[in-house]
């Protein structure tokens, strides 16, 4: 079997390599003439623990290719990416452009699969039309199916292979076959149904995830105004058994649940009133963070803030729609000058990002938590301290232990903390 996947990104490259470590011929495309340059040197453009090794030894048993256009084979699989548009609808121009740059090597008989997230009737609707317009038939002439990606960045590879999967063939044969390509690596179970409502599954996954984390920043705001800690709050109400509530925190971000649920929105917008409002919340945290670290700052003259964090997410170099890059920008325009530190991301377009943390916090009068990297955890406090202008913190993760950083000399305030003095209420 030979296989084309299209798209090299954080999706399409680990699936590529995995299929290449199965003994499947796999070449990668991507119009990114440096992207492909990169990976045929052996090296990533991406950040994933364990991709570096697998991607060498899938090259170096000749199982892998790459180059910037597509050539025959038995199957392929688009894995490009789906953004919002500025009026929040889904950017399908990828996936069209991908469907057609296969269209002059498809033959009867080959499978097609989507991968990229998308509003659901993009694979009948959409693509479909796209492969037709060769002259074969979807459903007939050729295998069409949607098949999501599940995993989580940082455990990438692991959770592609173990994770279980779903497959929406356009026709019960297409289920069939493509459920048959993927369990050439795939450990866990493998779901088959039609193609709408696998798009509808990966998009209420992700909703689900959204509109949880907008409850619980909601509950934050609520918190702070009537005198509790929300962490606490949480924790405790996560001792029912039939209780889930998701933590609190700056924002949501990565390519998936900040930008999935407008694909539902877009689908049924008089319907998905809950999902647009959870997705307002969420989007307006970074501005609620930036205020309060505003407030905490009042009257300093020309104040500065260390920013500790840039993922979206602890311990992972991506920062696709993360709300810290958002927090920065508040800041910017409030004119109150950052300095930033993230061990995982090194982001040329953002100034005064710095190696260490002791020269992020040089000077500064806040320093802020925005990623809960493990880096953060055992931070020297006492150390920071004498280096900054004024030492307060603003946690917007709950990773610093309180009274660690008040005993190094910290005035530390976190999200969702009650700004009343809760300390005389003995209840």
């Amino acid at each position: 079997m030979k296989l084309v996947v299209m798209g090299l990104g954080y999706i399409g490259l680990p699936t590529a390599v995995m299929f290449a470590k199965h003994g499947v011929q796999v070449h990668g495309v991507d119009v990114n003439e440096q992207v492909v340059e990169t990976l045929q040197n052996k090296s990533l453009h991406i950040e994933e623990p364990g991709l570096g090794e697998m991607l060498v030894e899938a090259i170096e048993s000749g199982n892998l290719t790459f180059g910037t256009k597509p050539v025959s084979a038995d199957g392929f699989i688009i894995a490009v990416p789906t953004p919002v548009n500025p009026d929040k609808s889904a950017n399908l121009n990828y996936v069209r452009s991908a469907t057609e740059m296969i269209n002059p090597f498809l033959e009867k008989g080959n499978l097609v699969v989507l991968e990229s997230t998308s509003p659901p009737g993009t694979t009948l609707k959409v693509m479909a039309p796209i492969l037709e317009s060769t002259g074969l038939k979807v459903g007939e002439d050729l295998l069409v199916a949607y098949s999501p990606e599940r995993v989580l960045p940082g455990k990438l590879l692991e959770e592609l292979v173990n994770n279980n999967r779903i497959v929406g063939g356009v026709n019960e044969q297409s289920s069939i076959m493509t459920e048959k390509v993927y369990k050439i690596f795939v450990k866990g179970i493998i779901h088959q149904t039609d193609a709408t409502t696998a798009e509808m599954v990966k998009l209420m996954e992700n909703t689900y995830r959204d509109v949880n984390i907008a409850l619980s920043n909601e509950l934050a705001r609520i918190a702070e105004n009537v005198g509790c800690d929300i962490w606490k709050a949480v924790e405790l109400a996560n001792c029912h058994p039939r209780v889930n509530i998701h933590s609190p925190g700056p924002g949501v971000g990565g390519h998936c649940i900040a930008v999935d649920p407008w694909f539902l929105v877009e689908a049924s917008p008089e319907d998905a009133t809950l999902i647009k409002t959870a997705r307002s919340i969420n989007d307006g945290v970074p501005e609620i963070i930036a205020n309060q670290v505003k407030q905490q700052l009042e009257g300093i003259e020309k104040p500065k803030v260390a920013v500790l964090g840039l993922a979206y997410k602890g311990n992972i170099g991506d920062a696709r729609e993360s709300p810290s890059l958002t927090i920065l920008q508040h800041l910017k325009d409030m004119g109150i000058s950052c300095s930033v530190h993230d061990p995982y991301v090194i982001d040329k377009r953002i100034d005064h990002q710095f190696e260490t943390v002791e020269e992020t916090v040089k000077d500064a009068d806040c320093l802020l938590v925005l990623t809960d990297h493990n880096e953060y955890k055992d931070l020297d406090l006492e150390k920071l301290v004498p280096l900054m202008r004024h030492a307060m913190m603003y946690d917007t993760k709950n990773m610093i232990n309180k009274k660690q950083a008040e005993d190094a000399g910290f005035q530390y305030e976190k999200v969702g903390k009650s700004q009343i003095n809760t300390n005389l209420l003995h209840l």
